[in-house]
């Protein structure tokens, strides 16, 4: 699934439907170097722009190999116990919100920061940060892992 979220606040997240996000996650490890907030509800993904950015997010059965031009990886689990996983940013009404339906279960989220032009729905040439794609794959999973950075993304990033 394609989509095109507004990263309010320079980021958007992924939740089961039953869950909110309380930011408990944003730690400065997770600031500094996972670029992800991992919480029991689900995960915010840091932006290089506070912007409308372009995403996809697609379920595997397993995981995948590493895209080649892919700047920055980072797994964690994603537990979605109603088998539907809402995206959006910060600032969206429910209206705004986008859907994904999986069954419900935990999976394993890979997020890849992969370096690309604006996206084709009207963004702000105002702002700054670099044009990413974020790439979310998802697959299912038996038992919770920690976080992990599976190729780290250069130190200044976001503009």
């Amino acid at each position: 699934m394609h989509l095109v979220v507004h990263a309010d606040q320079r980021q958007f997240s992924l939740r089961d439907s039953g869950s909110r996000l309380d930011g408990s996650g944003w730690t400065a490890l997770a600031v500094e170097f996972h670029r992800i907030a991992s919480e029991p509800a689900g995960l915010a993904i840091s932006t290089a722009r506070s912007d409308l950015v372009e995403s996809s997010i697609t379920l595997v059965p397993s995981p995948p190999p590493l895209a080649a031009d892919a700047e920055h990886v980072v797994e964690a689990d994603l537990p979605v116990p109603s088998g539907k996983v809402v995206i959006s940013g910060p600032a969206d009404y429910p209206s705004q919100e986008k859907f994904f339906s999986v069954l419900p279960g935990l999976y394993r989220a890979r997020v890849s920061y992969v370096p690309a032009g604006p996206p084709v729905a009207e963004w702000n040439d105002h702002e700054f940060g670099e044009h990413y794609r974020y790439v979310v794959e998802m697959w299912p999973v038996v038992s919770e892992s920690g976080v992990e950075v599976l190729r780290q993304g250069a130190a200044v990033w976001d503009g």
